[in-house]
């Protein structure tokens, strides 16, 4: 019989095939009795944990690996499991001390006043459910058959990462977030999935019909939903084929205006099935994968290498490179500080690299390097005051002196800043930067107080609302004013619904995932900038 279940789309697409329930749980356990036994199993399994983390890390592209980091950090700070080992000393098997120790600790995180602890939460179940499948046994995952629709009541980032996707399936959460970090990985993979679908997972067995473009799931279809899916599946191609040729042609609005699309990289390996005609440079290049390396730090001449290979990919199109952004959600062991109350709000971005000024240099020189080698340009992430851009200025221009001197070939590249946090914006008139980017994703997020990966204020953090197409007009005029080339970063530049207000804003250039440079071309094309200008819906 068929059902049919509502949801929310986390990320669009359609999907048939058998439903593969993943259930929450671990197996059972023996105690041994002895406390030292009991503390050697739990000390286990809590290794075993992280080499299946570093294990997924090190196959993972940056955006997976900082949200494992998070973990990794965790699990490496022998505060979480203290409460474990009390319980065991006193007579508790390990696999009930660590159930009861995380409880308390995700209970703490769950009840947080701070936004951002209660959205790591799910981290700290993911951590609880890895370490006792250890202790139980049952650490051996079932493999995910080809093509499935995978359903659950939740699923944990690495839970997501151990499955083989390149064969395609879907992603249904009978609970979850559009915001949240499974959510942001299916969007980034093109996974079609559905959240929120409010029913039990029993329920959920079968074939399956998935519609993430309508947060829908039909279970069992009956023949009329089957050919309503095929007719959908033929126009989603065609829309694909469609896509796939604008993105090899020039960005033009309908009445005539060059949009410049750049990309947003996190990792090298996503260029080497890219033609680089596909875009008019590079808006963004994420530095924090080659910060997760296990052995260290990277060290000049593994920079230095790396850079040089995007930039050469590039063949003098201008790469934007921006300097390390750990801190907030992306914690990076060992670099930057723990037991910050709100790390959103604390030592992150260009404010780390200048209290590490050892490893900001360091970057710095392996980038004046790179730019012998195309057009680079510098980024600095999470400025909030001119008095930054100028130390960073001083930092860099020493930096190549410092390489002149010492015969060591390199140039001084344009350093520019990202727009994302508000007192920068507000004040965009105070930069002499040679170059802004508008990081509309902290900076929607800061505008609103509405963090992106918390789903009951997930609406509040939307970069069209008035407020800030309001504030990005200013940025971009203060920008224009200046003669200083502006463009946005953030996810909302390679969304097709958004990209009319930003047009309509006054940007010229968007950055965005090369996936979604077909349909932003597409959505560009359908724009005649002047309606748009005469009918702006949010007041100046």
């Amino acid at each position: 019989m068929e059902k049919r279940f509502a949801g929310r789309s986390a990320a669009p697409g359609l999907a048939l095939g058998a439903l593969f329930p993943i259930a929450n749980g671990t197996g059972t356990r023996v105690a041994s009795g002895a406390a030292e036994s009991e503390a050697e199993a739990l000390r286990s399994a809590l290794s075993a944990a992280l080499s299946d983390l570093s294990a997924l890390i090190e196959r993972s592209t940056e955006d997976a690996a900082a949200i494992l980091e998070f973990q990794v950090a965790l699990l490496e700070d022998d505060v979480l499991a203290e409460p474990a080992h009390a319980a065991i000393a006193a007579g508790s098997a390990a696999d009930q001390a660590w159930l009861q120790a995380l409880q308390q600790e995700i209970a703490g995180y769950e009840t947080s006043d701070d936004e951002y602890f209660r959205a790591r939460a799910a981290d700290l179940y993911d951590i609880r459910d890895r370490v006792l499948a250890h202790l139980t046994g049952s650490a051996t995952e079932t493999a995910v058959p080809a093509g499935a629709i995978v359903a659950a009541v939740d699923l944990a980032p690495s839970r997501f990462l151990a499955i083989d996707w390149s064969r395609g399936g879907a992603l249904v959460l009978t609970a979850g977030s559009t915001t949240s970090h499974v959510a942001m990985l299916a969007r980034s993979r093109g996974i079609p999935a559905i959240v929120g679908l409010g029913v039990d997972v029993d329920e959920l067995s079968g074939l399956a019909l998935v519609d993430a473009h309508r947060g829908v799931l039909i279970v069992n279809p009956g023949p009329a939903a089957r050919v309503q899916f095929e007719r959908d599946a033929e126009t989603a191609a065609t829309a694909r084929t469609l896509a796939t040729a604008a993105a090899m042609k020039p960005a033009v609005t309908a009445d005539g205006t060059t949009i410049r699309i750049v990309l947003n990289i996190a990792d090298p390996r996503e260029l080497s099935d890219l033609d680089p005609a596909i875009c008019d440079g590079i808006g963004l290049v994420r530095t924090e994968f080659l910060f997760h390396n296990q052995q260290g730090l990277p060290d000049e001449e593994q920079q230095y290498s790396t850079y040089r290979r995007i930039v050469e990919w590039a063949h003098d199109r201008p790469v934007t490179i921006r300097t390390l952004d750990a801190g907030g959600d992306k914690p990076i062991p060992g670099l930057t500080p723990t037991g910050e109350s709100n790390p959103f709000l604390g030592v992150r971005g260009l404010r780390l690299s200048l209290a590490q000024p050892d490893v900001f240099r360091t970057q710095l020189r392996a980038l004046a390097r790179a730019a012998m080698h195309g057009n680079v340009k510098i980024m600095l992430p999470m400025v909030t005051h001119p008095r930054e851009l100028a130390i960073a200025r001083s930092m860099l221009d020493a930096e190549i002196a410092a390489l002149t001197a010492a015969g060591i070939p390199a140039r001084r590249a344009s350093l520019g800043i990202m727009i994302e946090v508000p007192a920068a914006a507000i004040a965009a008139d105070q930069f002499d930067a040679e170059f802004f980017s508008i990081g509309s994703n902290d900076l929607t997020q800061y505008v609103a107080a509405a963090g992106r990966d918390i789903g009951a204020v997930a609406d509040l953090a939307d970069p069209t609302q008035p407020a800030m197409l309001r504030l990005l007009r200013y940025v971009v005029n203060a920008a224009r004013a200046q003669h200083i080339d502006v463009s946005l970063c953030g996810d909302a530049g390679g969304d097709a619904r958004a990209i009319p207000l930003l047009l309509g804003a006054g940007l010229r250039t968007l950055s965005m995932a090369p996936a979604l440079v077909g349909n932003a071309k597409l959505a560009i094309a359908a724009v005649d900038l002047r309606s748009v200008m005469e009918s702006e819906p949010w007041p100046t």
